[in-house]
């Protein structure tokens, strides 16, 4: 094993295309997902005025905000952001299908953004970057090792696809056991301020320090609540003290919560005792009202639940039309058994999770023991 600096084993890729850009691929940050060394979104042909060039097997890294650790191997020949930068494995000084795996590695992120300059939109340059420096094992480890990480990598992804399987099934069990709520709902249709009390979170005077002296209550904000699923929110960024409760509205726990301004429709259930900002609506569901069941109806409904929104430059759902959105309302027993249809399929995504989680850390133990 010997100590290099990247640009002993790879330059920047610097090709232009001018013309016939439409023909290929483009790809911008926006393609490029955080800590993933696979490329799975991009733009086919179409407009575009990116002139970069990169060829299949370059390693795309995103320059403009390194802490966002986006690098990615490129599985086609195409054009990308001026943001990005292309890099090229040099022959016989490193293996070009570990070159990502040295790239997308938190040492070599920390050292870009120490590099970086600028205060809004700070960015690394290739003439910084190549002066990284880090271990290399000789070229017949490097291909064992290559071998392991990519493994390592289909594994993850495996992982994220039952994830996304398992988020289905819940989504054809609702659908089978209750209809669409919106084309062809199976049972009688409710506003959902006939399903409990609403109410639109306030945020408490951040002037006031002893409003968050101590972490007492959780307070939620939109960023707590995922766009791809029903979260469960168990903790959040912010805390507030119980000097709060005067001034805040604390709701209890298996309250619903839908954003409903900015990025409308995200769905959330409070596990415990909580308070959360003006740009979340909350439901406190009858006792008649399953909040699982409840909590899912409106996820289903999000693109429904978007488009009753006012359209302006900030969207935006207010109390009283989010009340009276309509909403079936099945038997309590049928709301029970998806509740527990839920929580079995819950179990499961919390296996794959940890999975996920020990697998993650084991990638990156053995990026850092052998690439570092």
């Amino acid at each position: 094993m010997s100590r290099v600096v990247l640009g002993d084993v790879a330059i920047e890729h610097k090709e232009s295309c001018k013309v016939n850009r439409g023909m290929y691929p483009t790809v911008g940050l926006e393609h490029m997902r955080s800590e993933e060394i696979a490329l799975t979104k991009w733009d086919n042909g179409g407009d575009s005025s990116f002139t970069k060039m990169f060829r299949k097997g370059n390693v795309l890294f995103g320059r403009r905000r390194a802490y966002l650790k986006k690098a990615v191997i490129a599985p086609f020949d195409g054009i990308c952001s001026g943001d990005i930068i292309v890099i090229e494995a040099i022959p016989n000084r490193i293996l070009p299908e570990l070159l990502p795996f040295v790239i997308q590695n938190d040492t070599l992120f920390d050292y870009a953004i120490g590099k970086s300059a600028g205060s809004l939109s700070p960015r690394v340059k290739w003439e910084h970057l190549k002066e990284y420096e880090f271990n290399l094992p000789d070229l017949d480890r490097q291909e064992k090792l290559a071998e392991v990480l990519w493994a390592m990598v289909d594994m993850r992804e495996a992982y994220r696809k039952l994830y996304f399987i398992t988020n289905e099934l819940v989504n054809a069990q609702f659908i089978e056991m209750f209809g669409d709520p919106i084309k062809n709902p199976k049972y009688q249709i409710v506003t959902i301020g006939e399903l409990g009390e609403v109410m639109t979170g306030n945020t408490p005077s951040m002037k006031k320090a002893e409003y968050f002296e101590s972490k007492d209550i959780m307070f939620i904000k939109p960023g707590d609540i995922a766009e791809d699923h029903v979260t469960e929110i168990r903790s959040s960024e912010v805390y507030i003290s119980e000097k709060a409760r005067s001034v805040g509205r604390i709701f209890p726990a298996n309250a619903v919560l839908v954003t409903c301004i900015g990025t409308i429709g995200k769905v959330g259930i409070s596990v415990k005792e909580s308070s959360c900002n003006q740009q979340i609506n909350v439901i406190l569901p009858h006792e008649s009202v399953n909040c699982i069941y409840l909590s899912h109806a409106l996820y289903y409904m999000r693109t429904y639940i978007k488009k009753v929104a006012n359209a302006s430059v900030v969207p935006i759902l207010n109390k009283s039309s989010f009340s009276k959105l309509h909403v079936p309302l099945p038997p309590a027993e049928l709301q029970e058994q998806f509740a527990a249809f839920v929580h079995q399929t819950d179990k499961s995504k919390s296996e794959l999770e940890q999975a996920l989680s020990e697998l993650t850390a084991t990638y990156k133990r053995i990026l850092s023991e052998n690439l570092g």
